[in-house]
C-alpha cells in the first residue's frame, strides 16, 4: 500500500514577506524555508514559461503553508472574501486562547477583521473571521473549556 502524508497548503500571495510577517506575528507560525524557482516548475504549476516565483514556507502545529509570490506570470484575481458556499478552499482556522489580542495583532499586521461574523456561544465557543493582506479568510476560534 502506498503510504501518504499531508504536506502543505499553497497560497498565492502578493508579497511573501508581508504574508510571513502576518502569519508569524499575528498567528504564531514560524518560518521554515524559502527559495526562488523558475521554468523548471512550469509544468507542475500548469503555466507556460517564463515562470519566476518565490516560495516561502511557514508552519504551526504540524501544518505548513506555502506562500507563492509570482514575479512572472503576474498573479491575478480578487482579494475580497469568497463566499463560504463557493467550491474550493473556504478558510484556514486557528484555535486561540483569547480572540481580542489576536484581533489586535491581525489589524497591526495588515489584516482585516470582519466583526459581523462574530459569534459567542457558551456551548460552541467564540468565533470570528478575519482576512490576511491578500484577502484569504482566517477563522479565529476559542473553544469552551
Amino acid at each position: 500500500m502506498n503510504r501518504m502524508r499531508f504536506s502543505h497548503i499553497g497560497l498565492c500571495v502578493g508579497d511573501a514577506e508581508r504574508s510571513l510577517r502576518f502569519y508569524t506575528d499575528a498567528l504564531g507560525f514560524s518560518k521554515v524555508s524559502d527559495f526562488q524557482v523558475g521554468d523548471e516548475v512550469a509544468p507542475v504549476l500548469g503555466l507556460e514559461p517564463p515562470v519566476r516565483l518565490k516560495s516561502l514556507f511557514v508552519a504551526k502545529d504540524g501544518v505548513q503553508l506555502e506562500f507563492l509570490e509570482y514575479a512572472t506570470p503576474e498573479a491575478f484575481g480578487p482579494r475580497e472574501l469568497r463566499p463560504m458556499n463557493q467550491f474550493g478552499l473556504t478558510h484556514l482556522s486557528v484555535i486561540v486562547d483569547a480572540v481580542e489580542p489576536v484581533i489586535e495583532a491581525v489589524l497591526r499586521c495588515g489584516g482585516q477583521v470582519h466583526r459581523e461574523t462574530y459569534v459567542n456561544d457558551p456551548r460552541m465557543g467564540e468565533f470570528i473571521y478575519c482576512s490576511d493582506p491578500d484577502g484569504i479568510r482566517v477563522e479565529l476560534m476559542r473553544l469552551p473549556g
